[in-house]
């Protein structure tokens, strides 16, 4: 019998290897922007509401260099209204502010208004949610009174078979699990009351 043949792989060729640059680009930087209030609203709306951070929707909009291009191209003619601006610091990736300062640079366009331009994008994702939001509040509602029908459903097995009951001990572990969930998405409904006064 003939020896087996080693596979040998050569990891320094790999397609797919992420490079010492790709992974620094993946590190977290501090970045102060002045922006209005309504785009720091856009940004924590979309946080809370997706459930991702803020990093995340940062990344979204500046690594997708093509549309950071046309915003700034949209702005080489529009006066940029610096008044009324807050100042906020937020966490974004090394690679998202690079591809930011590089296009603002390039088509002189302040780095503000390419992130306040470029979260007006999102726009339709909110009011999208803003129309999830009142869905689920009308559900709440039948949500907490099934719980409360449960609940009594709990005292009446309570009444009629002893709080040591097996069907009874089944029932109240149902019940605590529901009263969980129904926090739980009490807890994330009241999160998102700020996308009730946003302004689209």
């Amino acid at each position: 019998m003939g020896k087996k043949q080693e596979k040998r792989f050569d990891i320094g060729t790999s397609a797919s290897e992420p490079t010492t640059v790709d992974l620094r680009g993946r590190q977290s930087v501090r970045a102060t922007f002045r922006l209005s209030e309504a785009c720091i609203d856009a940004i924590s709306i979309l946080s809370a509401q997706l459930g991702i951070k803020q990093k995340s929707v940062f990344d979204h909009l500046m690594e997708d260099a093509q549309v950071l291009n046309n915003v700034a191209r949209e702005l080489e003619n529009t006066e940029f209204d610096r008044h009324e601006r807050i100042q906020k610091t937020f966490v974004v990736s090394r690679r998202s502010l690079s591809f930011l300062d590089m296009i603002s640079r390039r088509h002189n366009a302040p780095r503000d208004a390419l992130v306040e331009y470029s979260v007006r994008r999102l726009l339709p994702i909110i009011a999208n949610e803003r129309k999830k939001h009142e869905k689920r509040k009308e559900l709440l509602v039948e949500i907490s009174n099934h719980f409360a029908k449960g609940d009594r459903l709990l005292s009446k097995a309570e009444e009629m078979l002893g709080a040591d009951d097996p069907i009874v001990n089944k029932l109240e572990t149902a019940i605590a699990a529901y009263k969980n969930a129904l926090d739980g998405i009490a807890s994330f409904i009241e999160r998102g009351k700020i996308i009730e006064e946003f302004q689209l």
